[in-house]
């Protein structure tokens, strides 16, 4: 009864249990925002100078060459890829996309993290001159990937969203938690 007591007499105590609760609070608001994060790339036709496909889920890279095949792009930066990969490993199907130009992709070898493909991807989409971007990864990466990239790039380069979905149409609670608590850690230094 002492010891419960004391603690609560505690400023230490107090600091902590308000530092938890701001802590929760904010997890909340970045799983309401990952898991609101809506898909409407297929109810649209997307178009920009460049699209950047964030590597690591199913689908995107294909979506990435898919947009450039169609003429919704003029270029396409795939960020993230493995640092000896070429470009007819990563995409074995090239052949049946017709005229596609290997000069019209550019693969980034460097990324590792969400915040190094806005980091790395940024000189490229420069140099390209793009003065708008297609940010193509997962419906459920997309809010970080946007907040990241939008922190990174200057204003003057336009971000559009372009989600897709990388095998099932749903996340799992644990796959959007796990992807909140990132959220929540990037939130505090990347944007």
């Amino acid at each position: 009864m002492r010891i419960a007591k004391s603690m609560l007499r505690s400023r230490s105590f107090w600091a902590l249990l308000i530092l938890g609760g701001v802590l929760i609070y904010r997890f909340y608001d970045e799983y309401q925002r990952v898991q609101g994060e809506t898909l409407l790339s297929w109810q649209k036709t997307a178009s920009a100078d460049c699209a950047v496909v964030l590597t690591g889920g199913a689908g995107r890279v294909r979506e990435g060459f898919d947009l450039l095949a169609n003429q919704g792009i003029k270029k396409l930066v795939i960020s993230g890829v493995y640092s000896n990969a070429r470009l007819r490993e990563i995409m074995p199907v090239w052949s049946f996309y017709g005229n596609l130009s290997e000069n019209d992709v550019v693969l980034d070898r460097r990324s590792e993290t969400t915040y190094g493909n806005a980091q790395q991807s940024l000189p490229i989409v420069e140099a390209l001159k793009c003065r708008d971007i297609l940010l193509v990864t997962s419906r459920l990466h997309m809010y970080r990937s946007y907040q990241t990239f939008r922190a990174t790039f200057p204003e003057n380069i336009y971000i559009k969203k372009h989600a897709i979905i990388g095998g099932r149409s749903e996340a799992s609670v644990w796959e959007v938690y796990f992807e909140s608590l990132k959220s929540l850690f990037y939130s505090l230094w990347a944007y």
